[in-house]
């Protein structure tokens, strides 16, 4: 018997659910009881997987309320899924559509699940990324103010940055009382600390935004921060291997570490100047460099050893 594979496309007010290979297609509302229902009618079907579409915040509710209630939940990449869509020559896009189109992505693709954040790292994640848009907001409004030659307006740009400001360091506050309040993250938080050019926003954003740092391994985590190359050839012809995908914000701040690192940490500072010795281009050399500190800061949560000079 064909293992069932469940398809969920959400939008803001209604979730369309495709069951593979029956494809029974169904709708609830995006609400309590919707939520309740369509978890009671999942249960009784025992699907092998059941996937979600990230769509900007949405799924998360949808995710959480289907993990709790202890199915097997991925959440997958929307990009991933149309690519896939088109190879299949699903041109077509509707609501019904995409989550019978998700069934047979995860179907064909067979991604692994991994258990879904807990209530806490939720929290923290949310935090962190509530952080990111008001640095934002900030850029954005300094930007503006280049642009602003009226004194009245460039008053009014000044008192904004200024609230940002002050909302940045509350978040700040908070984000640090969440993670000093636990005592399993200030462990990982010390852990990641210890190493050179790892900072607050680095250990914290990690803490947030990637829970499987420590418990997978160099190629998966890479992969999940979407600095694991990837390679473009046919016959004999090989084009250049690039990075790409993942979690985007993960791979900001590893990226920014490691412009740091490059020129605090030896053992990094070391592996880049080899590099670059050895001819490679500067941007290839950055992102060894935090493709290499991302797989340290793996190993150590793994070890649970902290970062020690050789």
């Amino acid at each position: 018997m064909d293992a069932i594979v469940v398809g969920i496309d959400v939008s803001k007010d209604r979730l369309d659910v495709h069951v593979h290979p029956s494809g029974e297609a169904f709708g609830v509302a995006r609400n309590a009881e919707g939520l309740d229902a369509l978890n009671a009618r999942l249960l009784s079907l025992a699907p092998q997987a059941v996937a979600v579409e990230a769509t900007g915040g949405f799924e998360s509710v949808v995710a959480a309320s289907l993990g709790g209630a202890g199915l097997p939940v991925i959440v997958v990449n929307p990009a991933q899924v149309r690519a896939f869509a088109n190879a299949l020559g699903k041109r077509a896009k509707t609501d019904p559509i995409d989550a019978a189109v998700i069934a047979r992505f995860v179907e064909a693709t067979k991604p692994e699940i991994r258990p879904l954040p807990d209530a806490d790292t939720r929290l923290l994640a949310e935090l962190v990324a509530r952080r990111r848009q008001i640095i934002q907001m900030i850029v954005a409004e300094r930007q503006r103010e280049k642009q602003i030659t009226n004194r009245r307006l460039k008053k009014s740009v000044a008192r904004l940055v200024l609230a940002l400001t002050k909302e940045l360091n509350v978040l700040d506050t908070g984000i640090d009382e969440a993670v000093r309040g636990s005592p399993a993250w200030r462990e990982k938080d010390e852990l990641l600390q210890s190493v050179p050019g790892v900072g607050p926003i680095v250990s914290h954003t990690l803490l947030a935004e990637m829970p499987e740092l420590g418990e997978l391994d160099r190629r998966q985590i890479a992969s999940l921060a979407g600095l694991a190359p990837w390679t473009r050839q046919s016959g004999q012809w090989r084009g250049r291997s690039f990075t790409g995908g993942g979690r985007r914000s993960v791979r900001t701040v590893i990226f920014m570490a490691a412009m740091v690192g490059k020129r605090c940490n030896p053992v990094l500072k070391a592996f880049y100047e080899r590099l670059i010795t050895a001819g490679k281009p500067k941007m290839v050399a950055i992102i060894a460099v935090a493709r290499k500190l991302l797989t340290i800061l793996n190993a150590i949560l793994r070890d649970k050893n902290p970062w020690q000079t050789a």
